[in-house]
């Protein structure tokens, strides 16, 4: 399989990739924009905004139904810094993905009544997920608590209901001038499609969209915390439940690839050693695990540990084996031979992830965006070592800057 790449005038970035060993073409757009980009008084919008583009679009109002009588599928998602949406359809059937996308771009059906519809369906959403559900708001706390300046400081889903509720059609027609541009998206390409055919489509759907220039993202930078933070939120959960982060860089920091693959050492499989020593080792736990934020901007690496039950003493000693663990970590840093199982681990993550169509198309749309070629991110995890690694742990796991908080059940 090949990639290929052309710009189109207008800014749009354009990534092919042929493979002749499927019927199929998946189309992505990735649109650099997330909720980091939002009004801290209208949170939520870019998420808003992935329902609303499912809305139709001037020719075509009835998105899902294209897509589904050209045999094809759709969906999309929403993060902090990126919002993506792709369809999966017959190699045959493309252009019909190029006029749906094009259109939606170009010329959005916004109405008041498809506002006010989806945002019935968001404000619902909301409620399911972060209301009415145990531990549902732990995001809207740990992010309050780790970042006070930064947009990060709320989850992608907005800050609070009353946030979208107040979102007018108006707000809605600035905010996709504003973020929506070809110069600000990518469109990968990737099945049984050549790559002249891509190009030509590109342009003819495409090319003739005007660049819309003005945003230049200018976030403020959030400060590195002077002394431990702590939330103790009673609440009705079934059991205590404990989260620390710990403030790292973004995706472009040099410790950014080696904390990633800390948290498969600390927390990945029946080799891990949270696993083996916080699990196996103590009745103090139900679970525990650990991961990154994955985050452009600086982001934290975030421990999270259920507790066997809801005795203030198991919290208490939960608290101090974990960071009798991490202080470990420390000091010993971590061997080659976890490091290489890590690593084995993320290599083949990533091969089975490219088995499926949309996310390989997603992958190659951020390695586009990322100005990097295909690939060149596998080769950096493939090249750390031990000391690298035990570096990282270094730099990230401080505990005089950790953000705790702690459910504790009612």
């Amino acid at each position: 399989m090949t990639e290929n790449q052309l710009t189109l005038p207008n800014g749009m970035r354009v990534v092919h990739r042929h493979d002749p060993s499927t019927a199929m073409v998946a189309v992505n757009i990735l649109h650099d924009v997330g909720s980091r980009d939002e009004n801290p008084q209208l949170t939520g919008m870019a998420h808003l905004f992935e329902h609303l583009m499912f809305g139709g679009s001037e020719n075509a109002p009835d998105f899902d139904g294209e897509i589904e009588r050209a045999g094809g599928i759709t969906n999309a998602w929403t993060s902090p810094d990126f919002t993506n949406f792709y369809d999966i359809l017959p190699a045959h059937n493309i252009e019909t993905a190029f006029w749906l996308e094009s259109d939606r771009m170009a010329l959005p059906g916004f109405t008041q009544t498809k506002l006010d519809n989806q945002k019935s369906v968001v404000i619902e959403e909301f409620k399911q997920t972060c209301l009415n559900r145990p531990y549902g708001d732990m995001m809207h706390k740990l992010r309050g608590l780790v970042y006070k300046v930064h947009p990060y400081r709320w989850p992608t889903i907005g800050l609070t209901p009353e946030d979208i509720e107040k979102v007018t059609l108006e707000d809605v027609k600035k905010f996709f001038t504003l973020h929506y541009g070809p110069e600000r998206t990518v469109l990968s390409v990737i099945g049984n499609v050549d790559r002249d055919s891509v190009f030509s489509l590109a342009e003819k759907w495409f090319g003739d969209i005007p660049a819309r220039p003005g945003y230049v993202r200018n976030l403020p930078k959030e400060p590195v915390p002077d002394s431990p933070r702590m939330l103790i939120e009673k609440s009705n959960v079934p059991v205590n439940m404990l989260h620390i982060a710990f403030p790292m860089g973004g995706y472009k920091d040099e410790y950014y690839c080696g904390a990633d693959l800390l948290t498969d050492i600390l927390a990945s499989g029946n080799s891990s050693r949270f696993y083996r020593n916080l699990l196996l080792g103590t009745d103090l736990f139900s679970s525990v695990d650990a991961c990154i934020l994955g985050s452009e901007d600086p982001g934290f690496l975030h421990v999270i540990a259920a507790m066997a039950d809801n005795n203030p003493e198991t919290l208490t000693n939960g608290e101090n084996c974990i960071k009798d663990e991490l202080q470990k970590l420390l000091t010993d840093g971590v061997t080659q031979k976890e490091v290489t199982r890590a690593i084995n681990r993320f290599v083949s993550d990533k091969t089975f992830e490219e088995i499926n169509y949309g996310t390989a198309a997603q992958n190659l749309a951020l390695a586009t965006l990322h100005n990097e070629k295909p690939g060149e991110n596998l080769e950096t995890y493939r090249s750390l070592t031990a000391d690298d690694v035990s570096e990282a742990a270094k730099s990230i796991i401080d505990f005089s800057r950790s953000s705790t908080l702690i459910y504790e059940a009612q």
